[in-house]
């Protein structure tokens, strides 16, 4: 399985340089409006570091969930729980991806964004983005709809959020 999940990360990497670039463009357009806000209503400009992180991690993360995958790979809807596990290492080593895949959404979504210091809405968050992603992937065709990439993007969110609220007790 390990040999799966390795072999997996590699041939993700040629799409790092992309999504470094989307989402270094995607966050100096977003914090130049920002800062037109926080000037207009006479604010001071909120930490911006964590922010553009996350927007080049969400950026890299469309970019693998979508262009990674070739077109065809057909609208398949699958809801049956645990589908995915116990099957064979290549299925085992998709799970343990999908986790590892959300780990950053949480952590980096609760060092940027005041709400998503909840472990409640951090949760929630990273479920419905699962979700909306999924459907993205069912009506475009660029992957599958599963309900276990859900519940394991879930579950890597609340990995990441935990990692940072434990080494948010350290720091104090």
């Amino acid at each position: 399985m390990l040999k799966y999940i390795y072999r997996d990360l590699m041939s993700m990497v040629r799409f790092l340089p992309y999504g470094i670039i989307l989402g270094g463009f995607i966050s100096v357009t977003l914090l130049w409006v920002a800062d037109k806000v926080w000037k207009k209503k006479g604010k001071a400009p909120e930490a911006v570091w964590g922010k553009v992180a996350f927007c080049i991690y969400i950026a890299v993360m469309l970019i693998i969930t979508f262009l990674s995958r070739e077109s065809g790979n057909g609208h398949v809807l699958d809801l049956e729980l645990f589908s995915t596990w116990g099957i064979n290492d290549r299925n085992n080593a998709y799970v343990v991806e999908n986790v590892l895949l959300f780990i950053p959404f949480g952590f980096l979504g609760a060092y940027a964004f005041r709400p998503m210091k909840g472990f409640f809405c951090s949760a929630f968050l990273g479920t419905v983005t699962s979700l909306l992603i999924e459907t993205l992937q069912l009506v475009t065709g660029r992957g599958f709809f599963q309900i276990d990439d859900i519940l394991t993007n879930a579950l890597g969110t609340v990995i990441g959020y935990l990692v940072f609220r434990i080494i948010s007790l350290f720091r104090k």
